[in-house]
């Protein structure tokens, strides 16, 4: 199943980047491909099952690397990069759909969980963006 849910946490109660509900629905979205992935490799598609696994562990690592980077101005350029890599993996499973590697069923259970993890990774830009927050590594040392 792909159903995703998002509701936009405070900063305050985030402490690691696996605490982000758009990590979580990244990775969760990442196995998912990944299940696709085999049937792929039995069609022999690998160029395609090399993109697909690039740009679906792209959406995860680009959250973690921007949530560890400790400040509000990298994290919105890594989620955005986050959002773009999200975006090539729905266009390459469009390419898997024309060339019949996935079922319309699958396909479109797929994209529209895909672009609901877009529209919150665009929501949490827009929350940094207008945040007091600044992130981490500019908060004063005692």
């Amino acid at each position: 199943m792909l159903g995703f849910s998002f509701n936009i946490k405070v900063m305050a109660t985030i402490n690691e980047f696996e605490d982000l509900e758009i990590w979580q629905l990244a990775r969760e979205q990442c196995k998912i491909v990944n299940g696709y992935l085999k049937v792929f490799i039995i069609q022999r598609e690998f160029e395609l099952i090399g993109q697909i696994r690039r740009s679906s562990g792209s959406v995860m690592d680009n959250i973690a690397e921007g949530f560890e980077r400790g400040g509000n101005p990298e994290f919105i350029n890594f989620l955005s990069i986050s959002k773009g890599s999200n975006g090539e993996l729905r266009s390459q499973l469009y390419r898997a759909l024309d060339i019949e590697l996935i079922s319309q069923v699958d396909f479109n259970i797929f994209v529209e969980s895909n672009s609901k993890l877009s529209k919150k990774i665009n929501a949490f830009i827009q929350y940094l963006k207008n945040s007091d927050i600044k992130g981490i590594k500019y908060k004063r040392k005692l």
